[in-house]
């Protein structure tokens, strides 16, 4: 079957941070998760923007939690798409989250054959830019075992690197997977943190934010070079001085790099990374 723009859809959920996919693209949705304050629940990006949650979190007594989709978000989402030949739904990481699990119980219930469910074992942008490439291989046409191959390679070479302020919002979320051991550190040492088979994974830490940053270039440099086809994104909860740093270290070590996204961290990844976290994120397409 040929895969084209025209018969073949795409679906996010809201963790991937890219809530205007729908907008830019006719053949895409995005299934918001729930951010809870006490009693109130909120959709990601829906009824809950960032700037708003952001505001919202610094004056809770408590920390919000957050919930998946449940399967049946999924398949509302799945019945807008019932004249498109192909859905390829892409979710965070099932390690992270039970987002993965409602996608596949919902595909399962619908038309199992037409959906493909993807566990991208990844998160944020990450997500964003694996949508990215598939829509240039749907333009040109391609074919299931074309966009297979993708995901494989995707999952296998896509590198995210990021930091927070505090890992207090990993740690009550239980999202801090073997970053644990960074736990309790010293005042102003930033963790350096990835996701490496779905998990939350430490680098190192460093002390303050320049050294943050020469961290963000050591690896960015040491896994990739300068070819077309680099693909970045910025992704910050309200830290928007890190987008030029980080598009100035781009420019300077990659110009053949190109930045296709840069966000703000929408309320349910931003609830688990905190204030002032910020991510960059890259694939070689």
């Amino acid at each position: 079957m040929n895969l084209t723009r025209q018969n073949t859809a795409i679906v996010l959920d809201s963790t991937s941070d890219f809530p205007e996919a729908q907008e830019r693209f006719p053949n895409m949705r995005v299934v918001p998760l729930y951010v809870n304050f006490g009693e109130e629940s909120f959709r990601d990006n829906v009824d809950i923007g960032s700037h708003d949650f952001y505001d919202r979190l610094r004056a809770a007594p408590t920390l919000p939690t957050t919930s998946q989709p449940t399967p049946q978000d999924f398949a509302d989402a799945y019945e807008q798409l019932a004249g498109y030949q192909r859905i390829y739904s892409l979710q965070l990481s099932a390690k992270l989250s039970g987002t993965y699990q409602s996608a596949v119980t919902a595909a399962d219930a619908t038309d199992g054959d037409r959906i493909r469910v993807v566990d991208t074992e990844t998160a944020s942008l990450a997500v964003g830019l694996l949508a990215l490439a598939i829509q240039r291989r749907l333009a040109a046409g391609t074919t299931d075992e074309e966009v297979e191959a993708l995901i494989g390679r995707f999952k296998e070479e896509n590198v995210v690197v990021f930091t927070v302020d505090t890992l207090e919002y990993l740690q009550k979320g239980g999202r801090i997977g073997r970053a644990a051991a960074l736990a309790g550190t010293l005042l102003n040492v930033k963790p350096i943190l990835s996701v490496d088979d779905g998990v939350v994974h430490p680098i190192g830490k460093v002390r303050g934010r320049k050294k943050a940053l020469e961290e963000f270039a050591r690896v960015f440099t040491s896994t990739t070079e300068d070819k077309p086809g680099l693909r970045l994104a910025i992704a910050h909860a309200e830290a928007p001085e890190w987008i030029e740093v980080l598009t100035d270290l781009a420019a300077k070590v990659r110009p053949q790099g190109e930045i296709e996204l840069v966000e703000n961290l929408g309320a349910v990844v931003g609830t688990h990374a905190g204030p002032g976290a910020v991510g960059f994120f890259w694939f070689q397409d």
